[in-house]
């Protein structure tokens, strides 16, 4: 039995994975109604064929790290990795401590410059983003001063 890749197009592919999907989550009522997408490799969670990671060849994926940090993931060919799907993806891991341009400066080179997926390069970006603030410590509020005459008098009686 030899290993065969069958070629699908990315258009049938979707075809199929557009309504009937387990990462499809519908919000919102009547007309108000949105659709988004919780796939892995999806920048956005926008259930469109763009942002699809199933159905596009090369897809691109942000997340973070356990120990804080970012992972970009990307999809390789399937042409030569659709038999192995272990090896179907390229992780690049991004150390908490590597300052954020460079992180974000190898994200743009590794999607857009090495022409991987230059139409994703600004969501990557902006997914990294928001995973980096979302992991800074958090500053307490500083207690209010009182301002002007009146106010610190009546702090001065309290």
């Amino acid at each position: 039995m030899s290993n065969v890749v069958v070629n699908v197009s990315s258009d049938l592919l979707w075809a199929i994975t557009r309504n009937n999907s387990s990462y499809i989550v519908k919000r919102g009522v009547g007309n108000e109604r949105v659709t988004f997408s919780k796939e892995p490799l999806n920048l956005t969670n926008k259930h469109s064929r763009k942002h699809s990671g199933l159905v596009n060849e090369k897809a691109v994926g942000v997340q973070a790290n356990e120990n804080g940090g970012v992972t970009l993931i990307t999809k390789k060919s399937h042409e030569k990795y659709g038999s192995k799907p272990a090896s179907l993806y390229d992780t690049t891991a991004f150390s908490k401590n590597k300052s954020q341009r460079k992180t974000y400066a190898a994200i743009v080179n590794r999607v857009a410059k090495k022409h991987y997926r230059p139409d994703l390069r600004q969501e990557a970006v902006a997914r990294a983003s928001a995973i980096k603030r979302s992991q800074r410590p958090v500053k307490a509020t500083p207690a209010s001063k009182p301002r002007g005459v009146k106010a610190k008098a009546a702090a001065e009686k309290a």
